[in-house]
């Protein structure tokens, strides 16, 4: 009787703790920022990045062309402004760990740890840590998705050539 009472116990009290580990492996998740998975893309293609899945928070969108491994990035200013950039910094990129991860609303490089907003990315003729800008004129806006060529993509190969994220 009393093995029978332990083991009614020990049911007790594991389902609220497995509830509890589920709920937050779920909150992680959903909080965590994005990584959308893209495939490789054809002369003629575009990234496509849904306008509702770019917020204040970086996301990403990693991209295969001719071979070539990369990702862009985008993200939402204080503003509302949707700015896009390649995830690789304009310094640290031949080290292969000059991309970026978002912590919060900013960005933190990954080879030297220079830390940036929103409002700081995809600003032409910055240079420095900052990443590789895609400027508004090199994409297109839809109603409800930005969409970057595929000419826009390739002219970036070389850039991601030590790439090791």
């Amino acid at each position: 009787m009393e093995n029978a009472q332990k083991s009614k116990g020990k049911k007790a009290f594991t389902l609220p703790v497995f509830a509890v580990v589920v709920l937050l492996a779920t909150l992680a998740l959903l909080l965590m920022p994005q990584r959308k998975k893209t495939g490789s893309l054809s002369a003629g293609d575009s990234l496509t990045i849904p306008l509702a899945s770019v917020t204040r928070i970086a996301s990403f969108y990693p991209v295969v062309v001719d071979g070539t491994e990369m990702e862009v990035l985008a993200i939402r200013t204080a503003g509302g402004e949707v700015r896009t950039a390649f995830n690789t910094c304009q310094s640290c990129y031949t080290s292969g760990h000059g991309y970026y991860v978002a912590d919060g609303t900013e960005l933190v490089c990954q080879n030297c740890g220079f830390r940036f907003s929103a409002e700081e990315v995809g600003l032409e003729g910055r240079g420095g840590c900052n990443p590789w800008s895609i400027p508004a004129s090199e994409r297109a806006e839809t109603g409800d998705s930005i969409l970057i060529p595929y000419a826009v993509l390739a002219d970036a190969k070389e850039i991601f050539s030590n790439w090791s994220k």
